[in-house]
């Protein structure tokens, strides 16, 4: 019987100088995270630097990090940042 919890999340990163934003899902944030600093990940996060993880949600089903990332993209950029305002309200990297 396997007793592991799958994750899934939803998370946005940032550049350096909060520009630009890049919404992701994955079921490994630490590794995915990794392959955008690596250039592993998007092209969009090695063309403009967005490696720093500003904001991300848990889910228990790849479904629902799926349909949240899709609704995401779809906000308005002001959407965007006050939501990850209320979660990280100095915009720091997070660490996991």
């Amino acid at each position: 019987m396997n007793l592991s919890i799958e994750q899934y999340y939803c998370y946005i990163l940032s550049n350096k100088n909060r520009t630009v934003l890049y919404i992701g899902y994955t079921d490994n944030l630490n590794r995915r995270i990794s392959q955008h600093k690596n250039g592993n990940g998007a092209l969009f996060t090695k063309k403009y630097n967005a490696f720093d993880l500003v904001y991300f949600q848990i889910y228990s089903t790849k479904k629902e990090a799926k349909k949240r990332e899709k609704q995401l993209k779809k906000w308005r950029r002001d959407w965007k940042w006050d939501l990850i305002r209320k979660f990280n309200p100095n915009l720091k990297t997070l660490e996991i």
